[in-house]
């Protein structure tokens, strides 16, 4: 037959030809949902939660560095009193201290978010 459409071109999805219109459309409707909440994440949600963890990160650093400037060799009057929160940040405290240690510099690491 030579104007005979043939069906298998103009399906939605390859093996479908008993789901009638609507269930097309509800398939397809729930396959470009998926497709733009992803888009939506990569371009705009998770770039954002990098930036806001990254200064999350940087400001408990900095309060943990003022909390205990001893660890790292710098003396601080103030050592005695926060003494007393060691033991309520001591699981925080170890992987601190190893993060700090292992960073370059603060102006590397803000250097990166800006792409300098």
């Amino acid at each position: 037959m030579a104007g005979a459409r043939d069906d298998t071109l103009f399906s939605a999805w390859p093996g479908d030809d008993d789901m009638d219109l609507a269930e097309r459309i509800a398939t397809f409707r729930s396959v470009a949902e998926e497709w733009l909440r992803g888009l939506y994440h990569g371009l705009v949600t998770h770039p954002a939660y990098e930036k806001i963890e990254a200064e999350a990160e940087d400001r408990e650093d900095t309060f943990m560095l003022a909390c205990f400037p001893d660890a790292f060799g710098i003396p601080s009057p103030v050592s005695y009193y926060t003494a007393e929160l060691l033991p309520y940040l001591e699981d925080e405290f170890e992987a601190w201290e190893r993060r700090m240690w292992g960073r370059g510099s603060l102006l590397e690491r803000k250097g990166k978010q800006y792409h300098f």
